[in-house]
């Protein structure tokens, strides 16, 4: 068990006890329940928020293939710089070319803005590529610098090198750059002086040479880093919204996201505009993070992948029913089904396994898991799904697909697509619910009632959105953590879970709250983080029932006073894992009997984790990123079969005890 910064100590079996009334609740210890699916804590990645380039993907450089609508968003320019469309790569065919700058300039070249600056750090290597030529035969040399923008003289740069284009056909040429200082904000410059001969650009590129386990093409580290914390059983991609697109041009087409990076195109990102009408007009995809990136990733995490489709529909809150493709359109669709799973787990001799394999990996993904559809609802979601699913069970009847419940929680979307997927037998059905704390408090007993004959549930985008308090606030985390008792107490129904949104980069967000923040050079988790870690972290393998004086599981209800509990067992331990949310304003006295046991057996010592704030709306910040972190103890316990403790007002706490 991993929880990081915890503040550990030892501490004795005094508990201070309050006047209030105590809460009974016994642990039925023999009567062990449903198992705990392996996916059942996950994580959810959408390009928001900057969460891919300029958030997780660790590129520097923005319109690094001079795709953008705007060639040269992103770029400055100076001298003789001209933009060309016949480069070498089919899907990407754009470059520049930079010639004798002439009398009125000492250069001809670029500077990039990257994403709210390009930053570095002191010491550390960051490789520079570019695919290059000299197209007039001859050589030429091509400087390249890391520029502090502070510095109003000649812009002084913090680390600069060399690069000899020599040939009249493309090829890629790199860099070594370390650079003298920390920079947040600078400027990747890239320029010809005269008598230079003219040489064309084209994906001007710059990694972090210590990117996610050293890939070229890779990711942020702390920020992989902080995914991998979580130990996440389900990794769900691309999207969200951003798989619908805003009409069918810019959907999330996955088969450009795959092959050599310098030949995917550039893609509009469904995000340009937030909630509060604020428009980012330089938001777009490079594609670099694409569909083998996200596989590769799950594996190095230890996640199912969960990729999610289009199912032939567009942004419904954007278009009326009469943009929508037609349902004599929707056969490419169905094939970019069948062939994504053949990417995922094709052997060499598939045409999309060998594509895989030519990345890198000849292995399969062992996909298991798709999803066909986002946030679709009305009649007209199930009847665009209905034809991907025969030939999907018929070339591989193993794969699990997920359907959706639509974009709302509960009302008539909501049952109208439940007894659809039912009878389409979609094998798990994706929940979303972005809701007040009303909402969240009222829902312990949200999945005691589901049918267990139907599909399994996978509560796939959740967050508690606060009237007034849409940020990152402790009571938000502790609510979603009471909540979260009963996705655990049903785990027979309940298969998966995933908060969302996952990434916000602090100058670029569209939507909050996101369980973790960053900007160019830090990261900090938040409360809502740490809940799903303790979840993930003390997940067990199976349900035990946890219930009070009468007879009723801890869900909020009357007379509970603002208590959610659940309970399971560790079976790789023999440890008893009870979590308990005490979302009330008075601390509550509990009374645990462990029965079930045998007589000469007993408690004998528990972990106490516990997560806490003072102050209901504090948040952890850029300022001060460890205000509230989980915090660890030992409490001795000697051969006990029951134990009486405290849970403060506003508490998350997990104890495991250990036999």
């Amino acid at each position: 068990m991993k929880v990081p910064q915890l503040i550990l100590a030892a501490a004795a079996a005094a508990v201070s006890l309050s006047a209030g009334a105590v809460t009974d609740l016994t642990l039925q210890t023999n009567k062990v329940g449903a198992p705990v699916q392996p996916t059942m804590y996950g994580i959810f990645f959408e390009d928001i928020n900057y969460g891919a380039d300029g958030g997780l993907y660790a590129e520097k450089i923005k319109n690094r293939s001079f795709e953008f609508p705007q060639a040269f968003m992103g770029w400055y320019t100076f001298g003789d710089v001209e933009l060309k469309d016949d480069g070498p790569f089919e899907r990407a065919p754009h470059y520049v070319r930079l010639g004798n700058p002439g009398h009125a300039h000492k250069w001809s070249g670029l500077e990039n803005e990257g994403f709210f600056g390009v930053s570095v750090e002191k010491g550390e290597k960051y490789r520079f590529s570019v695919w290059a030529r000299v197209p007039d035969g001859g050589t030429s040399k091509l400087r390249v610098e890391l520029i502090n923008p502070s510095h109003r003289e000649n812009h002084q740069a913090i680390a600069k090198g060399e690069i000899t284009v020599n040939s009249k056909e493309w090829k890629k040429y790199t860099l070594e750059l370390t650079p003298e200082e920390t920079l947040k904000e600078g400027k990747l410059r890239v320029f010809l002086g005269k008598p230079e001969n003219t040489v064309d650009l084209e994906h001007v590129s710059l990694f972090p040479v210590d990117t996610w386990n050293g890939h070229e093409n890779g990711m942020r580290k702390d920020l992989a880093q902080k995914l991998a914390d979580l130990h996440p059983g389900v990794f769900r991609f691309p999207g969200g919204c951003i798989v619908e697109g805003t009409d069918l041009d810019s959907r999330y087409q996955w088969k450009n996201t795959v092959g050599p990076v310098e030949n995917r195109p550039t893609n509009e990102n469904r995000w340009h505009y937030t909630f509060d009408y604020r428009f980012f007009p330089d938001y777009y995809q490079s594609y670099g993070l694409g569909f083998y990136e996200y596989f590769l990733l799950s594996e190095e995490i230890g996640a199912e992948p969960l990729p999610i489709l289009n199912v032939g529909l567009i942004c419904q809150f954007q278009n009326d029913l009469d943009a929508q493709p037609s349902m004599d359109q929707i056969q490419p669709f169905i094939q970019d089904a069948l062939d994504l799973i053949e990417f995922a787990n094709g052997d060499e001799t598939t045409t999309w396994g060998k594509v895989r394999a030519d990345m890198g990996h000849p292995a399969p993904f062992n996909l298991k898991y798709l999803g066909i559809g986002n946030e679709q609802w009305d009649s007209i979601y199930p009847q665009h799904l209905e034809p991907f699913l025969a030939p999907i069970r018929q070339a591989y009847p193993d794969i699990k697909l997920v359907g959706s419940s639509g974009p709302d929680s509960e009302g008539e979307q909501f049952d109208f697509l439940w007894p659809e997927m039912t009878r389409l037998k979609a094998d798990l059905v994706d929940e979303h619910f972005y809701r007040p704390e009303s909402w969240f408090l009222a829902q312990g007993k949200r999945y005691d009632g589901y049918n267990r004959k139907g599909p399994k549930v996978f509560a796939g985008e959740y967050a508690c959105h606060g009237k007034g308090k849409k940020w990152n606030h402790f009571n938000a985390a502790l609510l979603e953590a009471a909540f979260m008792t009963g996705l655990e107490r049903n785990a027979d129904i309940v298969h998966m879970a995933t908060y969302a949104p996952l990434f916000a980069h602090i100058d670029g967000w569209q939507w909050q709250p996101d369980m973790i923040w960053y900007d160019n050079l830090e990261s900090w988790p938040t409360c809502s983080y740490y809940v799903q870690q303790l979840y993930s972290d003390n997940k067990g393998t199976n349900v035990l029932p946890l219930l009070d004086a009468n007879k009723q599981p801890l869900t909020g209800g009357e007379g509970q006073n603002g208590l959610f509990a659940s309970a399971v067992l560790d079976a790789n331990t023999g440890e008893y894992i009870v979590k308990v949310a005490n979302t009330g304003d008075q601390a509550q006295e509990l009374n645990i009997n462990f029965a079930g046991m045998k007589k000469k057996e007993g408690i004998n010592g528990a972990t106490v984790i516990t997560l806490h704030s003072d102050n209901p709306d504090a948040e952890n910040s850029r300022e001060n990123p460890s205000l509230i972190v989980p915090k660890q103890e030992q409490i001795a316990i000697e051969n006990a079969q029951n134990w009486t403790t405290e849970i403060p007002a506003k508490t998350f706490k997990v104890y495991r005890f250990h036999k």
